[in-house]
C-alpha cells in the first residue's frame, strides 16, 4: 500500500505597496528552482497603469512568473502577480480576478487575497507583508492565522516603509520577521515542513462576508447598519455613503462594499482635508484678485467709499490666503519629517 504523501504548505500568498518592488525582487530571488509553492502576489498599482512587475519578478529569480489570468489553474513553483484593477482571490485550486469594491482605495488589495487564501488553503497557506504604508494586509495576514496558515513579515527596521509591516506584527504576534534577503530562505523551509492536517475552526461570518463581496459587490440587504446597531457617523470616502463598522477592531464598509481599515479611513480623511483647503485657498486667491481689479476700475460716479470697500474685501481675502498657505506649507513640512523619522 502506498503512503500517504505529508502534508504541507503549498500556497504564499504575497502582499506589498510602497517599496515593495525592492523586497519582492529579493524574495522571489531568493527561492529555488524546485520550490514546491506556488506564490500569489498583490501590490498596489494604480487601476489605469501597466504593471511590469511580471517581467521584473520574472528575471530576478528562478521561477517563472507572469500575470494572472481568470480561471487558471495555480501550479506550484509559478510565481502570479495580480493584474492592475483587478482582486486577485483563489478557488478551489485556480485563480480568480475580481472587480470587486476597493479596499482602502486599493484595487488589488491585500485583505482580499489574503482572506480568500485563508478560507481557501488554511493551514496549506503562508501570508507574507511586506513594505508599504498604513495597514493593508493586516487583517488578512490575521485570518490566515486564525485558519491554520503561517504568517511572515518582512522586518520593519529592513523595510522602505514600516507602516504595513508594522500593523501586521501588531495584530498577528506569532508571525516571523525576516530581512528581504532572507525571505526565500524562510518561505522555502516552510513550504517543506510536514503539518498536521487539522485545520483551524469554522471560518467567522465576517470574513465569509468580506471574502464574498469581494468577488461578487454587495447584494441588496447585505450591510443593514440598523440591524446590526453597527452604524456609524463616517462616510465613504469613494462613494459618500454611509459606513458600517463590520468588526469591532475597526473595519468598515459602505453599502456599496467599499472596505477601509479605521487607519486607512482616517488617512482619506486627512487628504479630504488638504484638498478642502486647498479649494479654499484658491478661492480666496481669486477673490483677493477679483476684488482687487474692480477697486482699480471703480471710478466717478460711482457710489461713494464702493472702492474702498472693494479694496478692503481684497485685503482681508488675501489675508486669509496667506494665513491658509503658510499653515498648508506647514503641513508638509511636517508631513516630509514624519516620513523621515519612519
Amino acid at each position: 500500500m502506498d503512503a500517504v504523501p505529508p502534508f504541507r504548505r503549498d500556497l504564499v500568498v504575497v502582499g506589498a505597496s510602497a517599496g515593495g518592488v525592492e523586497a519582492l525582487r529579493a524574495l522571489v530571488s531568493g527561492l529555488p528552482d524546485d520550490f514546491p509553492a506556488a506564490v500569489l502576489i498583490t501590490m498596489h498599482i494604480a487601476a489605469r497603469a501597466h504593471s511590469a512587475l511580471p517581467r521584473i519578478l520574472g528575471n530576478a529569480g528562478r521561477l517563472p512568473a507572469r500575470s494572472a489570468c481568470h480561471g487558471e489553474a495555480i501550479e506550484p513553483g509559478t510565481v502570479y502577480v495580480a493584474p492592475p484593477d483587478r482582486h486577485l482571490l483563489t478557488e478551489d485550486g485556480c485563480l480568480v480576478l475580481s472587480q470587486g469594491p476597493t479596499e482602502n482605495g486599493h484595487r488589488p488589495a491585500v485583505n482580499a487575497l489574503f482572506r480568500s487564501a485563508a478560507l481557501s488553503g488554511g493551514p496549506r497557506v503562508v501570508g507574507v507583508v511586506l513594505s508599504g504604508v498604513l495597514d493593508d494586509g493586516a487583517a488578512g495576514l490575521r485570518a490566515i492565522v486564525d485558519q491554520g496558515g503561517a504568517a511572515v513579515v518582512q522586518d520593519p527596521a529592513d523595510a522602505l516603509y514600516s507602516g504595513m509591516p508594522e500593523n501586521a506584527l501588531s495584530l498577528v504576534d506569532t508571525a516571523y520577521p525576516a530581512r528581504a534577503a532572507d525571505l526565500g530562505e524562510v518561505l522555502d523551509k516552510l513550504v517543506r515542513m510536514p503539518l498536521d492536517p487539522a485545520g483551524a475552526g469554522p471560518p467567522s461570518d465576517v470574513l465569509l462576508l468580506e471574502d464574498r463581496i469581494a468577488r461578487d459587490g454587495v447584494r441588496a440587504g447585505a450591510l443593514k447598519p440598523a440591524e446590526r446597531n453597527l452604524a456609524t457617523d463616517f462616510a465613504c470616502p469613494d462613494c459618500e455613503g454611509p459606513l458600517t463598522e463590520i468588526d469591532p477592531a475597526g473595519r468598515y464598509r459602505c453599502r456599496i462594499g467599499h472596505a477601509w481599515s479605521a487607519e486607512a479611513l482616517l488617512a482619506a480623511q486627512e487628504d479630504e482635508f488638504r484638498l478642502a483647503l486647498q479649494r479654499a485657498l484658491r478661492a480666496l486667491d481669486e477673490k483677493a484678485a477679483l476684488a482687487g481689479k474692480l477697486a482699480a476700475q471703480t471710478g466717478r460716479g460711482q457710489p461713494r467709499g464702493l472702492a474702498e470697500r472693494y479694496a478692503a474685501s481684497a485685503r482681508e481675502a488675501a489675508g486669509a490666503a496667506e494665513t491658509l498657505r503658510r499653515f498648508l506649507l506647514r503641513a508638509v513640512v511636517e508631513d516630509d519629517e514624519a516620513r523621515g523619522r519612519a
